[in-house]
């Protein structure tokens, strides 16, 4: 899709990407409302998103915990029922917030951080729903779990650390071809009984929901081209 267009244009561009999801779910055979479409906010500011909350998308993707932080309670004071999904690196002691603020958390990776969540759902009672980072590439700069260890991961979140694992999600290597990797967290996913795929970003998304992707990360097809930082 053109992400060049002006941000105007979001409402358009949103309801091509739904329509090109809904047209990929009935080519993989599968119930028309299966996929959830997270749209990418990251990066974008309020005045930005604002146009796709008016047109009734309501689950949303963030990296970083304080850029979510700044720009989403005010938001949601307008939306209420948004979702907002954590969907980059979590340090540990940003665990408080991230529990605080977040309803979906794509990138439990390590036993620091499946320790930290654990105490802060605990300590404030409350539940994001979680899946396991899964570093399918091996790449070596890219967080996840490497794909021999998944089993043992999600093992000590279940039994060391009382989490409720939803799903599993990956990023594959931008100079890789992402179907082996949509296939290989699928097959993880259900030797661990996992439901949930986090998997699919905008020039993926239909060959994701395929291979059974959940969810689907889109920003760039919605929002347009990122600012420059």
């Amino acid at each position: 899709m053109n992400t060049t267009e002006p941000n105007d244009d979001v409402p358009s561009r949103l309801a091509a990407t739904l329509k090109a999801i809904r047209r990929a779910e009935r080519s993989a055979g599968r119930t028309e409302g299966d996929v959830t479409l997270v749209a990418v906010s990251k990066t974008f500011a309020a005045e930005d998103i604002e146009p796709a909350l008016q047109a009734g998308q309501r689950a949303f993707g963030e990296n970083r915990v304080q850029e979510a932080k700044a720009k989403w309670p005010a938001l949601r004071e307008r939306y209420p029922d948004v979702e907002l999904h954590l969907i980059g690196p979590l340090q540990s002691n940003k665990a408080d917030e991230a529990v605080a603020l977040f309803d979906v958390i794509h990138t439990v990776d390590r036993a620091k951080i499946a320790q930290a969540l654990a105490k802060e759902m605990r300590d404030q009672g409350k539940t994001p729903r979680l899946f396991v980072q899964v570093n399918t590439g091996e790449e070596p700069q890219k967080a996840g779990v490497p794909p021999r260890e998944v089993d043992a991961f999600l093992a000590s979140c279940r039994n060391d650390h009382g989490l409720a694992i939803e799903g599993l999600m990956c990023i594959p290597p931008v100079d890789e071809t992402p179907a082996p990797h949509f296939a290989l967290l699928e097959k993880l996913a259900r030797r661990n009984g996992l439901k949930g795929l986090s998997m699919g970003m905008s020039s993926d998304f239909a060959e994701a929901i395929a291979f059974g992707a959940t969810h689907v990360r889109v920003g760039s097809a919605i929002f347009g081209a990122r600012p420059k930082p």
